[in-house]
């Protein structure tokens, strides 16, 4: 058994769309199945929450002619379409995968109960849950966040395509400074933007710790899980 045994896996909807960010690219799809399985067999325990900006952001509606509440209904189902495709890629490895969702949507998928989600993990299936928190004005990160606490991880692990967290935009800013690891009061003071100040605050006061780390590097997400010292730590 590695590091951990139970984790929750949040994934951004723009991951999904490969380079251009939007859609759902099968390549990156499989990659990411690939990776998921391969911890699975390991011994690991995974939930996965997915974002949906690659194809509809509530916020980003606002001023567009939609209001903030359908913005983030419309959200909450980009979310279920991008559950829906990485749970079938999952099963393609030969990983039972399942759909839950934070509002009733069958027969889509499964109403999400935090029992049956940990039960499908205990026999070494996948529980991606979807629809964020089943409400406006919060994003998948605090619904990871929320649903990590619920089912016992031992961490939330947010896979991004950057290697961790820095100062600022590594992307924007080539003299941005990495952490290794950092605490949750530091996060939220200086308003680093790796995750929500909700989500940050929800897991400070579970005593969650956040592992944000490259996921689009090959073999990553069971190098962390076994232990190596990948991305930034982020605790109590």
């Amino acid at each position: 058994m590695g590091k951990y045994k139970r984790v929750l896996l949040k994934l951004s909807g723009e991951s999904l769309g490969g380079d251009s960010g939007k859609g759902i690219d099968e390549n990156r799809l499989a990659a990411y199945a690939e990776e998921i399985a391969s911890a699975v067999r390991g011994g690991l325990q995974v939930a996965i929450v997915i974002g949906g900006g690659n194809i509809f952001r509530g916020l980003q509606g606002v001023g567009k002619g939609f209001d903030r509440v359908n913005g983030d209904k419309m959200g909450m189902l980009a979310t279920v379409i991008n559950s829906l495709g990485l749970a079938m890629a999952i099963r393609s490895e030969g990983i039972e995968a399942e759909v839950f969702t934070a509002t009733p949507m069958m027969p889509v998928a499964r109403y999400y109960m935090r029992d049956d989600a940990v039960a499908l993990m205990e026999r070494g299936g996948v529980a991606l849950i979807a629809g964020g928190t089943g409400n406006p004005y919060f994003t998948t990160d605090s619904g990871a966040a929320l649903r990590s606490l619920e089912i016992g991880a031992d961490a939330l692990l947010k896979g991004t395509r950057v290697d961790g967290v820095y100062n600022c935009d590594p992307e924007k800013n080539p003299d941005a400074v990495k952490y290794d690891e950092l605490s949750f009061d530091k996060a939220i003071e200086d308003r680093l933007k790796v995750m929500d100040q909700t989500a940050f605050a929800l897991c400070r006061e579970g005593n969650m710790p956040i592992v944000v780390f490259d996921m689009n590097e090959k073999g990553n997400l069971s190098r962390l899980v076994s232990g190596e010292k990948i991305g930034t730590v982020v605790h109590v």
